[in-house]
């Protein structure tokens, strides 16, 4: 079975807990220690909790998202916090073709 780690707050980790995944609870200024560790155990995939983005250094977010073993996603909280920003929406905003 894969493993798949979600590194975030409680809230959202109780469900992830749920599902079977292996779950590690941060808080901000542990974040990058944290994904660090995590990294260097190599599980198939990382969920990191888009709220804890902005406390992972720029060299360790380019190490996570290198492609290699471990897949690495940022996702919203539980309550729909921390999401990515829409992509598309930005780009065709800019070029003004808003649907």
């Amino acid at each position: 079975m894969a493993r798949v780690v979600y590194i975030g707050g409680e809230a959202t980790a109780t469900g992830f807990r749920l599902a079977g995944l292996d779950v590690r609870t941060a808080a901000a200024d542990d974040t990058a220690e944290l994904l660090r560790n995590t990294l260097a155990e190599r599980p198939e995939c990382v969920f990191l909790d888009g709220n804890l983005l902005d406390f992972v250094p720029p060299p360790l977010l380019e190490r996570a998202l290198a492609p290699g073993p471990t897949l690495f996603a940022v996702i919203p909280d539980i309550r729909g916090r921390g999401a990515p920003p829409d992509v598309v929406q930005m780009v065709r905003s800019a070029l003004g073709i808003d649907a």
